[in-house]
This record gives C-alpha cells, structure tokens and sequence, in this order.
C-alpha cells in the first residue's frame, strides 16, 4: 500500500500532519519548507512521495505551489485500516472499533 510506505517516513508524516492542519487551503511549498526547517530539495523529494501515494494534491496559484492533504484518500487509508484490523470482530462492534474502544 503506497500510502503507508509513504507516511512510514518521519519527514514525510510530519509533512503529512502540517497538511491536515492546514486544511483544504494548503500550504505553499516555502510556508512548509520555512515551518518544518526542510531543505528545498528534500521537501520537494518528501512532497513528490506523498503525491504519488495519492495522499497530497497541489495546485499553482500565481508563482507559488500549494499543496493540500487529499482528505477522501486519508479516510479511504483510515477505512482501509479501520477494516483489516477490525477483521473478525462483529459487524456491530466496529463502531466501537472506530472510535479506539476495541474490546
């Protein structure tokens, strides 16, 4: 699963958590760069794993890049892992399940 093997990466989950924070307006690539002290080159690395995995969108906005968590594809990774590790429990235990009271 790409998506993990993508946040398995330290830079890149707290590139990952900026972008949630953010919300659907996004970062720019420099405001990102500027908050997590990341090297240009790196950051454009991390960012290009994170869109390939499908977790980020970016989009220009006049000279800048602008860069959004994609948040149907953070609740498909969640349902995603939210079922596999729910496999096996009653159908109506996983709302519990969901809200990280598993029995």
């Amino acid at each position: 699963m790409p998506a993990l093997a993508a946040l398995a990466h330290e830079r890149r989950l707290a590139l990952f958590r900026a972008l949630v924070v953010a919300g659907p307006d996004g970062l720019s690539a420099g405001a990102i760069a500027h908050a997590l002290d990341v090297p240009p080159s790196s950051l454009s690395h991390h960012l290009g794993l994170l869109e390939q995995a499908g977790l980020t969108t970016v989009r220009r906005a006049g000279r800048s890049l602008i860069y959004a968590a994609d948040f149907a594809a953070m609740r498909a990774l969640i349902d995603f892992l939210l079922l596999d590790c729910c496999r096996g429990i009653e159908p109506e235990q996983i709302g519990a399940c969901a809200k990280g009271e598993c029995a």
